[in-house]
Formats: structure tokens, sequence, C-alpha cells
């Protein structure tokens, strides 16, 4: 006998309250960058290492944005994971509808696509798979050059960010 499954019941959560929960689950930040005719970049905190054989990086970008279309349009993009005291840069690239390499010097370092300066890596991927997903359009990156350093990360919690040290107190026991 096999198990019955009733379809999921209609959830009505707000996008604002599912901001402020998944705001709980703190994250690195980095930019997104590519060039077409011009540079686009936009500051992200939803990506991910999928795979080391083959190298693969999913990133998370807003449909409708100049950096998603520019990334869909050269099947390519780089990723600087931005280090502490960059948040300066991690908002610039967060304004929408701006020139965020406006009065900036581009730099590529050892890659083909602008990277931001001092950040702690940087990684440069070819598209190999594009996935719709509700409002943002998902990127499955093959790694093709990467670089880092050491250093301390920038770091985004609660809607700020915040300085990331060690592993603080001891931890709290499991059930509380």
């Amino acid at each position: 006998m096999s198990p019955t499954h009733s379809p999921p019941a209609e959830t009505s959560v707000e996008p604002s309250t599912l901001r402020r929960t998944m705001g709980r689950f703190t994250t690195g930040v980095a930019v997104v960058t590519t060039a077409d005719d011009e540079p686009h970049g936009m500051t992200v905190n939803s990506l991910t290492s999928v795979s080391l054989d083959p190298p693969l990086i999913l990133i998370s970008l807003t449909i409708g944005a100049r950096t998603t279309d520019a990334v869909a349009a050269t099947g390519s993009f780089a990723i600087s994971i931005l280090s502490a005291r960059q948040d300066a840069i991690a908002m610039r690239f967060a304004r929408r509808g701006e020139d965020h390499f406006a009065g900036l010097p581009l730099e590529y370092g050892d890659h083909h696509i602008p990277i931001v300066p001092g950040a702690l890596a940087h990684v440069e991927c070819e598209v190999q798979q594009e996935i719709p997903a509700g409002d943002h359009v998902l990127f499955l990156g093959r790694a093709i050059a990467t670089c880092d350093r050491d250093g301390e990360p920038l770091v985004f919690h609660g809607g700020r960010f915040i300085d990331s040290s060690g592993h603080g107190p001891e931890a709290p026991p499991w059930f509380f």
C-alpha cells in the first residue's frame, strides 16, 4: 500500500515576513558583475557552491534587473566575495537604477570581467544553466578562474552588516 499525499495547503506568507524571517540566516555578501557594452553589477547574498567536480556555483538574481539581463546575454559573470569594511561597496551595488561603476576605475585582475578590488575572493564563471524561480533567475555557473586571500568577510544578518568574530560564548544546550 502506498502512502497518500495531500496537496500542500496554500500559504499566506507575506514577502516582508519572509524577508524578515530569512534575514535571521547570516550570510556573506558578494557583488556579481558582468560586462557587455558596459559593466554591470549587483550586491547579492544568495549564492552557494553546488559542486566541486565539476566546479559549479549558483547565484540568484532579480528578474528584470540590468545585471540579470546582462548575465543572461553574455553567458558569464564574476563573483567578488566582499571583505569586512567593504559595506559602502555593498550598498553602492545594492541601489537600483544607478550606474554602479560611475567614478570607479574598472579592475580586472586576472579575470575577463570587472571585479571588486580588495575583495576576499573572486570567482569567474560561465553560465551552464538558467532556471526561472519566482521573481528571480537562478544561474548555475561553471567556475573557470578563482583567486582568494586571507581576511575577514563582510557579514549580513537581520538587515544590517555585522562583524564576524570567532565562535563567541559557549553554545547553548541543544534543547532549550
